[in-house]
């Protein structure tokens, strides 16, 4: 996020107003090629400012209460929205909710744990923060593109797949392949932007504590934990948001179930 001083000091109401040109301009090229995102555009602009409105005085107390119980609230409705925001792109396999929250609490959990065991980052709240709403938000991302796709594969190999039950393969063998397409799907994201910082596009984290006057080694290493950090998060909560859902879609008698 870039200081303040950047954008000349107070930020007032009427820039935001004035950037909603970009907005009704993305809704224009919606409309003008029949995309039918007027309404979507319209939704997440209103629920934008809602949710920042509304997280922004919750965060603002946190930091001042100083309480990791707190924390682990936010990050816990976090996990929760993650889970029902996943959950639409995965709504063809059955029982992906629960799957999904588990997935992105492991991943929060054991990459947020390895970060405090190593001491990369102190147990506070301005840590914690920032760093596992964006390892919820990344991981949720990964999570809910692997389901898709494989969703996708299912349908588009079913016949294969049959064909290995048929020959004998047990139902985990048989998917396999749609499952490493899907997790691919999920972490190839990522892994473009990582090899590509710094060629196509500055992180907003390293550019961020630039412009903020901090030295550039200090600034390099922060982006650096923070990327390899997301990578071990998405890689994560992908793999076990398959798993997971792999398990309820294979019948007794080693039969997939169908899809929905």
């Amino acid at each position: 996020m870039l200081p303040t001083a950047v954008v000349g000091g107070h930020i007032g109401f009427e820039r935001v107003l004035a950037a909603l040109a970009l907005v009704a301009l993305a809704a224009g090229v919606s409309l003008w090629q029949r995309a039918a995102l007027e309404r979507e555009i319209g939704v997440a602009v209103v629920r934008s400012f809602l949710q920042l409105t509304a997280i922004g005085y919750v965060i603002h107390l946190i930091f001042d209460s100083r309480s990791l119980l707190f924390v682990v609230a936010l990050l816990g409705v976090m996990v929760a929205f993650g889970a029902l925001t996943a959950r639409r792109r995965a709504r063809d396999l059955p029982g992906a909710l629960p799957d999904l929250a588990a997935a992105l609490a492991a991943s929060a959990a054991l990459t947020l744990g390895a970060v405090l065991a190593l001491g990369i980052f102190p147990a506070d709240a301005r840590a914690l923060v920032p760093v596992g709403g964006m390892v919820v938000g990344n991981a949720m991302t990964a999570a809910a593109v692997a389901l898709d796709r494989l969703a996708a594969e299912l349908r588009a190999e079913r016949a294969r797949i049959e064909a290995r039950l048929a020959l004998g393969a047990p139902a985990t063998l048989a998917l396999r392949p749609a499952l490493r397409v899907a997790l691919r799907a999920g972490m190839i994201p990522l892994v473009d932007s990582t090899k590509t910082t710094g060629l196509i596009f500055f992180p907003g984290t390293m550019v961020g504590m630039l412009v903020a006057g901090a030295e550039p080694l200090d600034a390099i290493r922060l982006q650096l934990i923070l990327l390899y950090l997301l990578l071990g998060a998405v890689a994560t909560s992908a793999l076990l948001a398959l798993v997971l859902v792999r398990r309820r879609l294979v019948e007794p008698g080693e039969r997939i179930r169908e899809l929905a």
